[in-house]
């Protein structure tokens, strides 16, 4: 109910919560100064442990403590303004005594621009905080402030904490604290709605904080390092004041859109639907029964619909569960799997893929059995490859698993005692080898029924008898037998040992391939076995060198063989060519002097002078310069040794 200022001060004396405003004012700033001081306290404890030790438990139960008393700091504020607001109503006494004599006008003081922006900024900004109101940026605060605290320590993968006395310390604290919220909440719960209308709301703010204070202290007490679920409980439980905190951060929000006026009696905004959860028995329908019929006007109780469904409700549940149970008799076999009917815990027959109805549980199960799938086993797999192996790029060196060579052991190589004999000695040798198996469940009905109920563990089973025949197998047979056999005729004798003692059992499972991986000697004589194999290849690369160095030596020599041949067949087809053509010439000039005499002679002599003089220094004379015999040339300087560079003489 709200009232107006504008009613009598005797309307607002005669009423039970004005009477008892102004106490309840000053109790509220008193709760709200203690209760936001310990969450400030400890969220600044918190800080401090997180620096020191990061992600632990202590941080999570500090942090949810102290941002569930700032959740309750932020009701009791919030109800502080409505009890002053009260006070300050039914303190209000409207009387004028008199004119008022007006003030004296100071003169007007001139100021510049900068001032009176800010003025007017600071005058909007005024406006603003009295038209929303003050209590909604302090409730959307202490919100807020609880939400960044939780998020900041919100990991469910805290591990287990041993915190021996100190845990024990702190969690007697908690419950001290919540004994005395608890104190608290009785006596708001016990307060009338007519003398204290908000004190029912604070204390379901109360009970937050209580039970975060229980839960914190019950993971205080049980933490340790072997157990796991202490940390996850102190971390999930900030769920509860993380949800409330967001309530009223959307209430703050939500309050803005709503006219505020300073003569009507406000409401408590610091209400939370999660907190009224919290109460025994829960009644969820109830609480929203009354929002409706408070806030909207909406009665559920007049509306015959659903008091017929809460008449119904038992009968119907009744019907959906017996239905239910009788569809636990439907079963769906998928595609790749066959299914044994048990009924009353005795086999009946083999069900194929599809949809079968029986008796409903427990009386009728189906047990689950492959159908045709393949699978494929090692004889003996390394505990290594039980823990998490981290992937190799694709772009990268292959892992050292790839590796095939067997100077190093793999997951998958078992050791085996193989018969050697020495001269006329007997002693045994080790071998490695990588044995696997492809199996499955056998196709009829009889194998199915047999892999259920005949053993427990098919794998085991496999395993256990396949080492059995390998010992057995191995234990005649020699390094040389094993290395120079075929790996397929050994692979078969091996599959067909395995599948008859199977089959003696009555295991149901079909062996499709036995598959040789490897078979070598150990790691430890992997440095023997390639010394002998280095010398081997040694020897063979020294051979092939040699006989390439031979062969080297026998082309080079036939290449100079033919070189030298065929250089003095040129040779001598050469100085053939050059008698044959010194022949011709003699016989031509013979021929030409015969017939020419003199003048051939005269001729030949003027052509070689031509051809030596081509390149020589001449002294031309002219006949003008003086004289009365004709200019000569002494042809004595063309003749060697003649000195080119020597002065000519001139002969008369």
């Amino acid at each position: 109910m709200r009232v107006d200022l504008d009613v009598e001060d005797c309307a607002l004396e005669g009423l039970p919560r004005f009477q008892r405003a102004s106490f309840q004012a000053r109790r509220l700033a008193r709760l709200t100064y203690l209760i936001g001081g310990l969450g400030v306290f400890g969220l600044v404890v918190s800080l401090f442990v997180d620096l020191f030790s990061p992600n632990s438990l202590w941080t999570a139960v500090l942090t949810n403590s102290a941002a569930s008393f700032l959740l309750l700091a932020a009701g009791l504020q919030s109800a502080q303004v409505v009890a002053s607001w009260r006070a300050q109503a039914i303190a209000v006494v409207e009387s004028v005594e008199g004119p008022v004599a007006d003030a004296p006008i100071d003169d007007q003081v001139e100021t510049g621009w900068y001032d009176r922006l800010l003025a007017r900024i600071g005058g909007r900004g005024a406006s603003m905080v009295a038209l929303i109101g003050l209590p909604t940026f302090w409730l959307a605060g202490w919100a807020l402030a609880s939400l960044i605290s939780i998020e900041m320590i919100w990991n469910t993968s805290l591990p287990g904490t041993d915190l021996t006395q100190a845990g024990n310390l702190v969690g007697g604290l908690l419950l001290l604290m919540a004994f005395g919220l608890l104190v608290l909440e009785r006596q708001l719960s016990n307060e009338p709605a007519t003398n204290w209308p908000e004190a029912d709301q604070l204390a379901q703010l109360t009970r937050v904080v209580i039970g975060v204070l229980l839960i914190g202290a019950l993971c205080l007490f049980f933490s340790s390092s072997e157990r796991i679920w202490p940390a996850r409980v102190a971390v999930l439980i900030g769920l509860l004041p993380g949800l409330v905190a967001l309530e009223l951060l959307i209430r703050a929000v939500l309050s803005v859109f709503s006219p505020r006026n300073e003569r009507v009696e406000p409401r408590l905004m610091a209400s939370s639907f999660v907190a009224g959860l919290l109460r025994w028995p829960p009644q969820p329908l109830v609480a929203l029964q009354h929002e409706l019929h408070n806030r909207f006007g909406i009665d559920l109780r007049q509306i015959w619909a659903f008091t017929y469904m809460r008449r119904a409700f038992l009968p119907v549940l009744a019907v959906i569960v017996a239905l239910g149970w009788a569809l636990s008799g439907v079963h769906e076999v998928p595609m790749q799997g066959r299914g044994i009917y048990e009924r009353f815990g005795k086999p009946v027959e083999v069900l194929g893929p599809g949809l079968h109805a029986g008796l409903p549980w427990p009386f009728g199960r189906v047990l689950a059995v492959e159908n045709g799938v393949v699978h494929e086993l090692a004889t003996s797999v390394s505990e290594a490859s039980a823990t998490e192996q981290v992937l190799d790029p694709a772009e990268g060196p292959p892992p050292a698993i790839a590796n095939r060579l067997w100077d190093a052991s793999h997951v998958n190589d078992k050791s085996q005692v193989i018969a050697s004999s020495t001269g006329d000695k007997q002693s045994f040798q080790i071998v490695n080898m990588d044995v696997r198996f492809v199996y499955r469940i056998g196709l009829t009905d009889e194998a199915a029924m047999a892999a259920t109920y005949n053993s427990a563990n098919v794998v085991s089973l496999i395993r256990s008898t396949a080492s059995r025949i390998l010992v057995h197998d191995f234990a005649s047979r020699t390094l040389d037998e094993l290395l120079g056999e075929q790996r397929t005729d050994l692979a078969a004798d091996i599959g067909n040992a395995v599948q008859r003692d199977l089959k003696k059992l009555d295991s149901g499972v079909e062996i499709l391939a036995t598959v040789v991986e490897s078979i070598h000697p150990p790691a430890g004589a992997a440095n023997a076995y390639h010394a002998v194999q280095a010398a081997q290849i040694s020897a063979q690369a020294l051979i092939s060198r040699e006989r390439g160095a031979a062969a080297d030596q026998a082309n080079l020599a036939q290449l100079h063989a033919s070189v030298a041949h065929d250089q003095a067949v040129a040779d001598s087809r050469e100085v053939m060519a050059t008698a044959q053509a010194a022949d011709l010439r003699f016989s031509a000039e013979r021929q030409a002097y015969a017939k020419a005499g003199q003048a051939f002679v005269l001729e030949q002599y003027l052509t070689q002078l031509t051809q030596g003089l081509q390149h020589a220094k001449l002294l031309v004379l002219d006949h003008r310069l003086g004289g009365t015999s004709a200019p000569t040339i002494d042809l004595r300087t063309f003749t060697l040794p003649a000195d080119p560079a020597a002065p000519s003489k001139i002969a008369e």
